[in-house]
């Protein structure tokens, strides 16, 4: 057997090369994968319910007409409120405002009309506050 040496030549301007794509490949690589990847850990988007603003509707009680304004963002009413309503009308339906109360409670914690609960000697009260309120945020939702 004969122990011949083999003499290797490296070009080091090729070692460089080669090093760079092989890091870019590998970045490239990383890069892809977080892209697809990173879809699956994401919440899903909300749908808008509302679209942002002021909304009002009002209703007649006798001769006095009462307006109910509600607010409202994209996912959610943030107010509901009697908008200018004169002394004299709440001098003359006392329950009014009591009633509205109870509304605006239920519905900051709901977030829906459904299932309002009220008094007894509300009821009528409520119920028209209620239908205003409904044609507001009527009013207010995203047109599908």
């Amino acid at each position: 057997m004969s122990n011949r040496t083999k003499i290797v030549v490296l070009h080091l301007k090729e070692l460089i090369y080669t090093a760079i794509f092989a890091g870019l490949g590998v970045l490239l690589v990383i890069l892809l994968c977080f892209m697809f990847a990173g879809n699956k850990a994401k919440e899903p988007a909300k749908e808008t319910i509302y679209v942002p603003g002021v909304y009002s509707a009002s209703f007649q009680m006798n001769d006095n007409a009462i307006e109910v304004q509600v607010i409202v963002d994209e996912n959610h009413i943030n107010d509901i409120a009697f908008n200018n309503m004169e002394e004299s009308v709440s001098a003359m339906y006392p329950l009014m405002e009591p009633a509205m109360e109870s509304i605006q409670k239920q519905v900051y914690e709901k977030q829906s009309l459904d299932d309002i609960t009220y008094e007894a000697n509300n009821q009528y009260t409520t119920e028209v506050l209620v239908m205003a309120i409904k044609d507001a945020i009527d009013q207010a939702r995203v047109k599908q």
